[in-house]
């Protein structure tokens, strides 16, 4: 005899697992600090090449003005004030980053727990 309970509990669990699940079992693959940590990483790559896009941009839309005052700058100072600014936007990157990851992570764990549970309560539904 089919059990009406059974049925919506291995339906809920099937699609979790074609929807969300895929996603959160990847990252509930990892530990906490290596998921979090490979993804600041990709972010600050990300965000270093996007900064070398949008400043190679700026100096190519001053070029002129650029070239002309490029002999009456002080090019250290030039140079500290770009790093300067790298790092900030980095900095700033990284700490966004590490907040949504990590929500994410914790969201994703919180999920897969919840899924396990109804996996052992189907489970036992079947002794």
């Amino acid at each position: 005899m089919l059990n009406e309970e059974r049925i919506i509990l291995m339906a809920k669990l099937a699609s979790y697992e074609q929807n969300e699940g895929k996603k959160n079992v990847a990252i509930g693959s990892y530990f906490r600090s290596d998921y979090i940590g490979w993804q600041v990483l990709k972010s600050i790559i990300s965000a270093t090449l996007a900064f070398v896009m949008v400043f190679g941009v700026y100096i190519f839309c001053d070029f002129e003005e650029f070239m002309t005052d490029i002999y009456k700058m002080d090019l250290l100072e030039f140079a500290r004030q770009v790093l300067f600014l790298y790092l900030g936007v980095i900095a700033v990157y990284a700490v966004i980053s590490y907040v949504i990851y990590s929500i994410r992570y914790s969201r994703a764990k919180k999920s897969l727990r919840l899924y396990h549970a109804n996996l052992r309560r189907l489970a036992n539904m079947y002794k």
